[in-house]
C-alpha cells in the first residue's frame, strides 16, 4: 500500500467519509488531492494554533507585560491592536489576492512576517521594560496582526478551494485539538520553570519559540497543492469598496451573519476580565502563566472535535449554542464575588476559564465554517475581507467599553458582555442555514 492509498484511508477514518468521497463545492481535479492537503493544513494549523497560545494577547501577553513592569494602559490595548490591526485592513487587500491563480503564498509570506516580528519582541522582552517595553512590543504586535490579516484571507480562500463543504469544520476542529495538545504539553513545561524564575531568559524563549513555530507552520502550508483559481473580477481599493457596499446593502444574510459574529465577540472580550476578577477574589492563586496555558490546551483538546463536527452538521446552530454557553459561563463569573467561601477557589475559576476558552473556539469555528459555506465563490476573498473589516470596527468600539469596568466595576462589565450575547443568539436563530 502507497503512502497516497494510506493519507486517504486516513482522511477516510477520521472525516467519517465512508465509501464514496464527494468533493462538494471544489474542482474535480482537486478531489484527489483532498486527503494530503487536510493532513498538511491540519499539521501546518497544530504548529500555528500552538504559536498562538504562546505568545498570547489574551493571557501570556499581559502576564509577561506585569513581569516587565509595564503599565495597565498598555495590556488595556492588547486585544484592540491584535484583532483591529489584523481586520480593519483587509478589505484592501482582496482585490490584490483575486489577482493571483493561487493563493496560498498569501498565507505563507504573512507567516514568515509574524515569525519576524516575535523574533523581534524576543529580543525587546530580554532586553527592555516598563514603558520602552510596553511600546516596542505593542508596535510589533501590530505588525504581526496586520500580516495576519492579510494571511486570514488566503486561509479561508484555500480551504474552499482545497477542501469539500461537510469536511471544513472537522479540519479546523483537528487543527484547534492538536494545537491543543501541544499547548497542554508547553503549559506543563511553562508551570514547571516559572517556579523560582527571576530573569527574563524563559520569557525569552518563550515568545522566540512562537516565531519558530511560524516558520515551520509556513514551510508545511507551502506543500499544499493548491489548484489555479480565478484571477478575473480584479478590481481597485476604491471599486472594491463600492462593490463591498453593495453586498452590503442587498445580502440581508450577510448583515446579519456579520452583526452575529459581532456581537459574539463579547465571549474573547470578556476572557481578560475574567482573569481580573480572579485575581481580586483570588489573589496569587490565578497568577501563574502556566495554569492559563494548559487551560487553554485543554479546552482545545476538550471542545475541537465536538465543535468541528456540530459545525459541519450546522454552524449555524453552533453559533447558537455558544451564545447560549458564553451567556451561562460570563453570568457565572459575574456573580463569582458573591459565591459561597466553600465553592469560591482556584479549582472552580479554573472551570470557569477553562469553559470560556472552550466557547471563544467554538465561536471562531463556527463563523468561519459558516463564512467559508455561505459565501459566493467568485467573491469569498470580498466576502471575508468586509467580514473582517467590520469585526475591526466593532472592535474598536468594543475596546471603549473597557472604560465602563473602571467606573462600574467588572461584573456589571460581565453582565454587559452577556446583554451582547442575549443579543447575538437572537440574530444566530434568523441566520440562513447553509
Amino acid at each position: 500500500m502507497s503512502n497516497n492509498d494510506l493519507v486517504a484511508r486516513a482522511f477516510d477514518l477520521i472525516t467519517d467519509e465512508g465509501e464514496e468521497r464527494a468533493c462538494e463545492a471544489i474542482p474535480d481535479s482537486a478531489c484527489h488531492e483532498t486527503p494530503g492537503n487536510y493532513f498538511k493544513n491540519v499539521f501546518s494549523g497544530a504548529l500555528s494554533k500552538l504559536a498562538e497560545q504562546l505568545v498570547s494577547p489574551g493571557t501570556t501577553l499581559p502576564w509577561i507585560f506585569s513581569a516587565l513592569g509595564v503599565p495597565n494602559l498598555f495590556s488595556g490595548a492588547l486585544v484592540p491592536i491584535k484583532d483591529a490591526g489584523s481586520l480593519l485592513p483587509q478589505l484592501f487587500v482582496s482585490a490584490k489576492i483575486r489577482n493571483y491563480a493561487v493563493r496560498k503564498w498569501f498565507w505563507i509570506v504573512p507567516a514568515l512576517i509574524q515569525a519576524i516580528a516575535l523574533a523581534a519582541m524576543a529580543f525587546v522582552v530580554l532586553n527592555t521594560e516598563q514603558t520602552t517595553a510596553g511600546i516596542l512590543i505593542l508596535s510589533l504586535l501590530l505588525l504581526f496582526s496586520i500580516a495576519s490579516g492579510v494571511a486570514s484571507i488566503s486561509f479561508k480562500d484555500v480551504i474552499a478551494k482545497t477542501i469539500p463543504k461537510g469536511k471544513r469544520g472537522q479540519l479546523l476542529a483537528a487543527r484547534s485539538t492538536i494545537g491543543g495538545v501541544l499547548t497542554l504539553i508547553a503549559g506543563i513545561f511553562v508551570l514547571q520553570d516559572l517556579q523560582g524564575e527571576n530573569d527574563n531568559s524563559l520569557l525569552f524563549w518563550l515568545v522566540m519559540s512562537g516565531a519558530i513555530l511560524w516558520v515551520l507552520s509556513a514551510l508545511i502550508f507551502a506543500s499544499i497543492r493548491e489548484e489555479s483559481g480565478s484571477t478575473t473580477g480584479g478590481r481597485s481599493p476604491i471599486n472594491e469598496l463600492e462593490k463591498a457596499w453593495g453586498f452590503w446593502k442587498d445580502d440581508v444574510n450577510l448583515r446579519r451573519f456579520i452583526f452575529t459574529r459581532g456581537l459574539l465577540m463579547a465571549i474573547p472580550l470578556a476572557q481578560p476580565f475574567f482573569v481580573i476578577l480572579g485575581k481580586e477574589e483570588l489573589e496569587n492563586e490565578v497568577s501563574n502563566l502556566g495554569i492559563m496555558v494548559i487551560a487553554a490546551g485543554i479546552a482545545s483538546i476538550v471542545s475541537s472535535p465536538f465543535w468541528g463536527r456540530f459545525a459541519d452538521q450546522s454552524s449555524r446552530k453552533l453559533m447558537v449554542w455558544v451564545s447560549v454557553l458564553g451567556i451561562v459561563n460570563i453570568s457565572l463569573m459575574a456573580l463569582f464575588p458573591i459565591w459561597p467561601d466553600a465553592f469560591k477557589n482556584i479549582y472552580t475559576f479554573a472551570g470557569l476559564f477553562l469553559i470560556q476558552v472552550m466557547a471563544h473556539g467554538g465561536a471562531r469555528l463556527s463563523r468561519k465554517t459558516y463564512l467559508v459555506d455561505f459565501a459566493p465563490e467568485k467573491e469569498r476573498p470580498l466576502y471575508f475581507s468586509l467580514s473582517n473589516t467590520m469585526i475591526g470596527v466593532f472592535t474598536l468600539i468594543a475596546a471603549g467599553l473597557g472604560s465602563f469596568s473602571s467606573i462600574f466595576g467588572i461584573p456589571t462589565m460581565l453582565f454587559l458582555f452577556v446583554a451582547l450575547l442575549v443579543l447575538a443568539l437572537f440574530l444566530a436563530f434568523r441566520l440562513k442555514e447553509v
